[in-house]
């Protein structure tokens, strides 16, 4: 017995000089013998010249803060000087990435269930050339060589753990021709890093420090210059030192101030969990010439606007089921003169991101509508840095809907504006509709304003799935009291009388000229107890309109018992179906059509005296021209009809039915006289 115990001391002897022998052999050994072996395996697994050019050497060393055996064990601790990892053959340049200096230690214990453990990583002055090709060829992406797909071959077994990413001041450069980028980036140390909450503010840092852990401070300074998707591009800001990758809930801090093109864009807050990109906190101001302008840089189809600025909250879950989800929350801004406020979330699922939400302006400009509805100027287009595409003898924009960029993604979006501000010439108080895009196919539905004192609703789709694009609109006006109308007209406001009338239009189109000038459809509007004059014409703007008042009334104000107007839209043809204005003097009717594809007009105004009435016109009147310069005037030919009566105006009996249902009763004493006149003429 005591021979085995000799015989177990000698061999327990023998372990620990063998043990001692290899650590004094890996201490003493000198590993820069093993840099041609180690650059020949590396640059074969990597299939990219590799070489460490300087010293490498390994340190072993007890870690400490360690527990249990891991305190015991000696740790291996690596440097290596001067490395170099190639580009493959067919990019520019030789040099992919170096690095001055790398410093990392290794866990030991975990490699005997096969994990690398490396709890920390320094890189030191790390230069990055980042190539891509307009075929998608990446150098930062390796071609290992691998024969099997990835279906087939067996993972390996093998893990990897790195806990943080130290690193030192760096360049980056990255030429990416499939997106049109080419950027340079360089990254130093600050003189003295700043604390989280000097740059997100005390309240920000105390929430993120409640819902997760305090953030570190920020320790470099970062800028950057080049051509983002085609864009001119400037930026600066500050990022944290230590990249906390095994840590998911450390965040880690940053800071940007980016001018892209005509798009600023200010951000400051935190990424956690770094390693998979897991979520961002961060307060985000936009601003801008146009929301349009977003498009390129974030895939989310805006509509041109005015110039805007907003800031809020900006969330991200990176790794949410259905596509990362980002948050824009509780923002505040401008959009030209109008305020903007509301809640945005962007889903990047597939097969289409989709964009969803809730927005209010509690004062809306109505100009900060025009361009929606396309009726910016030129100005206003040159200022967001559009092309103005605008004829000078076209009166309907010309311009083509983006319809590519409304089959990128979906959205489901409320907007509310409380209040319209607007010119007193047209009064419309306040907006509500709800947007909606699937595949591109766009609706409006609804599409309601308040406006003087009662509604117009519209529902509008255009599809831009096909092409051209196919639209249909839909509108509806109920209640329109002309004395709200035309507020400035003194006549009108003793009138008590409504406008109430329905549209119809569909047609084929990549505008809204090539749109009405394909349409089919109707249009049927009925005003009664309202009163007309030059002076209403001249504050309407229509100086045709002004023009056939005069000739017919004079410079008197006019009393408008009933004006009934039933017109047909075929092929972008509106012609008049039943066009009748009954006033105090006379009936006076409207005939002629309105060529939306060729903006050409051609109508003739034929006014029946009342009784013994003095009415001197003894010509009908035309109106021809164009939308852009209409041209007015007086037929050759005399008027022979004079005192016949309705009949004798040929007016139609069927659209005279489908305009009843458009009465409106008066708020006077007196009946409205609209129905019994569409009920004499339905009557013949």
């Amino acid at each position: 017995m005591r021979h085995v115990r000799k015989l177990l001391s000698l061999l327990f002897a023998v372990f620990l000089l063998m043990v001692a022998a290899s650590l004094l052999f890996l201490q003493l050994f000198d590993w820069n013998r093993a840099r041609p072996l180690i650059n020949e395996q590396v640059s074969a697994a990597l299939n990219r010249p590799f070489a460490i050019e300087g010293d490498l050497r390994v340190v072993w060393q007890r870690e400490a803060g360690e527990e249990g055996l891991s305190a015991w064990l000696p740790w291996p601790h690596f440097a290596a000087e001067h490395l170099r990892l190639g580009n493959p053959d067919w990019a520019q340049g030789e040099t992919f990435v170096s690095l001055e200096s790398v410093r990392f230690h290794l866990s030991p214990l975990p490699l005997l269930w096969k994990t690398v453990s490396i709890p920390a990583i320094e890189l030191g002055a790390p230069v990055a050339d980042l190539q891509r090709l307009a075929d998608g060829r990446a150098n930062w992406v390796f071609d290992l060589g691998e024969e099997q797909s990835a279906d087939t071959a067996e993972p390996s077994p093998w893990t990897l753990d790195i806990g943080t990413i130290a690193f030192d001041k760096g360049q980056v450069k990255l030429d990416d021709a499939l997106s049109d980028t080419r950027l340079q980036a360089l990254i130093e140390p600050l003189g003295k890093p700043i604390a989280f909450a000097d740059i997100v503010g005390k309240s920000t840092a105390e929430r993120l420090a409640q819902s997760n852990a305090s953030a570190q401070d920020y320790a470099f300074a970062w800028q950057a210059k080049g051509r983002l998707r085609g864009q001119a591009l400037t930026g600066s800001g500050k990022v944290g030192g230590l990249l906390a990758l095994h840590d998911a809930a450390q965040p880690f801090p940053l800071q940007a101030d980016l001018r892209i093109g005509a798009t600023r864009i200010v951000l400051a807050g935190s990424l956690t969990d770094p390693q998979n990109l897991g979520a961002l906190d961060l307060r985000l101001r936009l601003s801008g010439a146009s929301l349009g302008h977003l498009y390129p840089l974030t895939g989310v189809t805006l509509p041109e606007t005015p110039p805007y600025s907003t800031d809020g909250r900006l969330q991200a879950d990176l790794h949410n089921a259905d596509g990362a989800i980002f948050r824009y929350l509780g923002f505040n801004g401008q959009i030209g003169a109008s305020d903007i406020h509301g809640d945005l979330t962007f889903v990047a699922r597939q097969p289409r991101p989709k964009l969803s939400g809730q927005l209010t302006s509690n004062q809306l400009l109505f100009s900060d509508l025009a361009p929606l509805i396309g009726a910016d100027s030129g100005e206003d287009k040159r200022e967001r840095g559009e092309q103005d595409v605008q004829p000078a003898n076209k009166a309907l924009p010309v311009a083509q809907f983006r319809t590519d960029r409304w089959r990128a993604m979906d959205a489901d979006v409320r907007f509310v504006g409380k209040r319209i501000v607007h010119g007193e010439q047209l009064p419309i108080t306040d907006l509500d509709t709800h947007v909606l895009l699937n595949d591109g196919a766009l609706s409006l539905e609804p599409l309601r304003f308040g406006m003087a004192g009662g509604v117009l609703d519209a529902q509008i789709r255009l599809n831009g799935a096909t092409t051209p694009l196919q639209g249909q609109m839909h509108a509806r006006a109920r209640e329109l009291k002309l004395k709200q109308l035309f507020p400035t007209f003194a006549p009108m406001q003793t009138s008590f009388g409504e406008l109430n009338g329905d549209a119809r239009v569909s047609g084929r189109g990549n505008s809204v000229a090539a749109l009405l000038g394909s349409a089919d459809g109707e249009l049927k509007m009925l005003i009664n107890d309202g009163a007309v004059s030059r002076g209403l014409m001249e504050i309407a703007g229509l100086n045709v309109g002004n023009y056939l008042v005069g000739k017919l009334f004079g410079d008197e104000d006019v009393k408008i018992h009933c004006a009934a107007a039933d017109l047909g839209i075929k092929q972008g043809l509106m012609s008049t179906r039943l066009f009748v204005i009954d006033t105090d003097n006379a009936v006076i009717k409207v005939d002629g059509s309105a060529n939306f594809a060729s903006e050409q007009l051609d109508f003739t105004v034929t006014p029946s005296t009342k009784g013994f009435r003095i009415f001197s016109l003894r010509s009908p009147l035309y109106v021809r021209g164009t939308f852009k310069q209409p041209s007015p005037g007086v037929q050759a030919s005399p008027l022979v009809l004079r005192g016949v009566g309705l009949v004798a105006l040929g007016v139609a009996v069927a659209p005279a039915a489908g305009l009843l249902a458009l009465v409106a009763p008066s708020a006077g004493d007196e009946p409205s006289q609209c129905a019994p006149l569409l009920q004499k003429i339905q009557g013949g």
